[in-house]
């Protein structure tokens, strides 16, 4: 894989452990995103920058028809995904495979090309080529179907202090919140087929996107 997926793993060789404990005060809006994908029953649900594969359970406890699968550029990230899913019940409609989000190959990894849902959480800000990324991303989902992201926002409505102070410590860990966020989603729809919408949560904390592909 690519200097990224190098830099990821000994980012979260031993943050892994500690990830979900330590994300779940701040990561705000995944369960929203969740709660709101509504898969048709039997349909497919793939998240790119799957991680811990904690989303993914998530997902299957709400949606118990639907058939999931995970991307993620980091083996070591994937290694506790594999535990957590089969821990948690779900390992058996689950599947799980090593990718860049930039440029995967769904239907090699998968053995299918497009998905009726497919979300991004908390990624985005994490990946160079992060346009690269929502493009593949809206290649993969199925006509009718929908891709649905959240991530940091801009702190717009929030302390200046904050927002510098917040920044500076996503600084850190290689996330950068993107603040075109919206135009790339608008452009995406325009130039792909579809209908976009966005919008910010927790005033400007976080942003929720995404498409409906025709």
């Amino acid at each position: 894989m690519s200097g990224h997926s190098q830099l990821m793993d000994g980012v979260y060789r031993y943050q892994r452990h500690i990830y979900d404990l330590t994300r779940k005060y701040y990561l705000l809006g995944r369960d929203g995103l969740i709660a709101d994908l509504d898969p048709p029953a039997g349909g497919a649900v793939l998240e790119i920058g799957c991680g811990t594969g904690r989303n993914l359970i998530a997902v299957g406890k709400a949606w118990p028809q639907a058939r999931l699968y995970g991307v993620d550029i980091s083996e070591a990230m994937l290694e506790t995904a594999r535990a957590s899913v089969t821990k948690a019940g779900v390992g058996d409609r689950v599947t799980l495979a090593q990718g860049d989000a930039c440029g995967f190959d769904a239907q090699a990894l998968f053995g299918r090309a497009r998905f009726e849902r497919v979300f991004i959480s908390y990624a985005l800000s994490m990946i160079p080529e992060w346009e690269m990324a929502l493009r593949q991303a809206a290649r993969c989902v199925a006509p009718g179907g929908k891709l649905e992201i959240v991530d940091f926002g801009q702190q717009d409505e929030l302390p200046a202090l904050w927002r510098r102070a917040l920044f500076g410590w996503l600084g850190r860990f290689h996330v950068s919140p993107r603040h075109d966020l919206k135009p790339a989603i608008e452009r995406l729809a325009q130039d792909m087929g579809g209908f976009p919408h966005s919008r910010t949560l927790y005033r400007g904390y976080a942003v929720r996107g995404g498409l409906i592909r025709v």
